[in-house]
């Protein structure tokens, strides 16, 4: 159970690192400045603290790409919010981003190149032939179902808020739909998908690079 739970935290750190802060504390501070004071503070507001986040990151000599990201996104977002005098307007961007990784995740199903394999492959390294196989990448399309079907629960969501104009709501509930919720995901698509390998009987990812024939082990740790 040990191995297990320590598994897990590994997978889960590269999602509370990175950009996470970055996108979650400026859109909280908006939704507080913008309820306390008026739209142009709050935007000034969030701004500030992403080019604050992002200047911290420097100074500690962090990838400066998690800085840029985090910076560009907020001001995309501020300046949408004073473009059109809405503070829901704010949020824009993160609804495209959810439309965008729903069709992504569907197109990738459809076309048998799961994104959960894409997105594994670029975190872990591991040979892509590995995961076509008929006896992995099943674990991979289910688990990228999953996804869209997550990434589909939140657009609805975040749809219905922002017809309903209700931007401190939409700030509050988008954060929660962030982080919190996609660790929650990600437990269930890592026990999921590991189970699901075992289940296809193909080989690990070790046995496939060196070429051993059946019978497999199996992939013991890793998604």
């Amino acid at each position: 159970m040990k191995t297990t739970s320590r598994e897990i935290w590994e997978e889960l750190r590269s999602v509370l690192k990175g950009s996470t802060i970055d996108a979650i504390l400026p859109s909280i501070l908006f939704a507080v400045f913008n309820a306390v004071f008026d739209l142009k503070i709050a935007v000034y507001a969030a701004f500030g603290l992403a080019i604050l986040l992002g200047g911290l990151r420097l100074v500690r000599k962090q990838p400066w790409l998690y800085a840029l990201t985090g910076l560009i996104g907020v001001g995309f977002a501020a300046g949408l919010a004073l473009l059109t005098r809405s503070a829901v307007s704010y949020f824009i961007p993160a609804i495209i981003s959810s439309a965008l990784l729903i069709l992504i995740a569907l197109v990738s199903n459809l076309i048998g190149k799961p994104l959960a394999a894409w997105v594994s492959h670029l975190t872990r390294g591991w040979p892509l032939a590995w995961f076509w196989r008929q006896d992995v990448r099943p674990a991979y399309v289910s688990v990228t179902w999953i996804w869209a079907l997550f990434f589909g629960v939140r657009l609805v969501i975040q749809i219905t808020l922002f017809q309903q104009g209700e931007a401190g709501t939409l700030a509050w509930v988008s954060t929660l739909l962030g982080w919190p919720v996609t660790v929650v995901v990600l437990i269930i698509s890592y026990l999921y998908g590991i189970w699901r390998l075992r289940r296809l009987n193909g080989p690990g990812v070790h046995e496939f690079k060196v070429g051993k024939g059946p019978p497999w082990e199996g992939q013991t740790r890793g998604f």
